[in-house]
């Protein structure tokens, strides 16, 4: 199985990131400030996409949605429905092992304000796209709100406009994964009630029941 290639450490390829990294490289030193890899298995039946490594959780720990809010919603609902080994410990060495699910973001690098742009994107669709190549076993791609949504669309080849992002939605894309979506696991969307646990776990439950049938 061949293994996709991730961005490297000082990639130049969004200068708006680079910018931004140099910057927290010298504002917070003991930070990953990186490029963060994809986490899980390439033999995965589920691929995870978020939007980005927030600033002081993927970019801090070198392993998506670790050390923030979001992890600590989504880790634990992996744990439940049979996505992961272990128990989340929201640090890199835990010892929490993924086993039928692998999580990547669009974006490889912290963004400013938590918020990529159009050609960030684009600058980071092949890694993207390799890795789904890669993952030969891959059934289900769950987008996390609407910029991994587009982000694995235009990845697929597939036009935006033709599948819209809803909260539960699964599409058939032809030819390839299925596509399933959820809002993002962040403090924001918790905070206003926009996600709830329940909703956010009855979207893992519907994907575990589809991979067991």
């Amino acid at each position: 199985m061949p293994t996709p290639s991730e961005p490297g450490r000082d990639c130049a390829l969004c200068p708006r990131l680079v910018e931004y990294r140099l910057a927290n490289r010298d504002s917070y030193p003991d930070f990953h400030n990186a490029p963060v890899p994809s986490f899980g298995p390439l033999d995965a039946r589920l691929l995870i996409v978020g939007l980005a490594p927030g600033l002081k959780g993927a970019n801090r720990t070198a392993r998506p949605f670790t050390g923030d809010y979001a992890g600590d919603l989504l880790y634990p609902t992996l744990l439940k429905f049979g996505f992961a080994e272990g128990t989340y410990g929201a640090r890199p060495d835990d010892g929490l092992v993924m086993t039928d699910g692998r999580i990547a973001n669009a974006v490889r690098c912290a963004p400013p304000k938590n918020q990529v742009t159009g050609a960030e994107a684009a600058a980071c669709r092949p890694f993207l796209i390799e890795e789904m190549a890669a993952m030969t076993d891959l059934r289900v791609v769950l987008a996390l709100g609407t910029v991994a949504h587009g982000a694995v669309l235009t990845a697929l080849g597939q036009t935006k406009s033709h599948w819209k992002f809803a909260h539960g939605a699964r599409h058939e894309i032809p030819g390839g994964p299925v596509l399933a979506n959820s809002y993002h696991c962040s403090r924001y969307n918790t905070n206003t009630g926009v996600l709830t646990t329940a909703m956010f776990e009855t979207v893992f439950a519907e994907l575990r029941q589809m991979l067991n049938t």
